[in-house]
């Protein structure tokens, strides 16, 4: 498994206006085609007006594959048109777990 962590930096007090249309409008068509989010959130301490969401996949190729669907839908990139203004900066990393770890249960080895 590897999970995609993307961080968006919005401008200042843009917050719940992107709370609201995302809500509304990008959540519903992303859930047609993208697992439920691992994680949700926004910044309360450090840098701030940043909102930062995981996403899980089995792996690089079904990320591609079900990002290619959402973006062919016109719903979309109607949502994303909209959504633009708000942001400053977007940033997506994937993470891969370490050796050690397993998202069923962390076990340690002392090899």
């Amino acid at each position: 498994m590897l999970i995609e962590h993307r961080t968006y930096l919005l401008h200042p007090g843009k917050v719940p206006a992107y709370f609201n249309l995302y809500r509304g409008c990008g959540l519903p068509i992303q859930l047609e085609y993208l697992r439920q989010p691992l994680g949700y959130y926004t910044t309360e301490i450090g840098p701030l007006n940043q909102i930062i969401h995981l996403w899980g996949y089995s792996d690089l190729n079904e990320r591609q594959q079900a990002r290619s669907r959402l973006k062919a839908d016109p719903r979309w990139n109607t949502y994303v048109a909209q959504l633009m203004p708000l942001i400053q900066h977007q940033e997506s990393k994937i993470l891969t777990p370490a050796p050690f770890y397993t998202p069923q249960a962390v076990s340690y080895r002392m090899d």
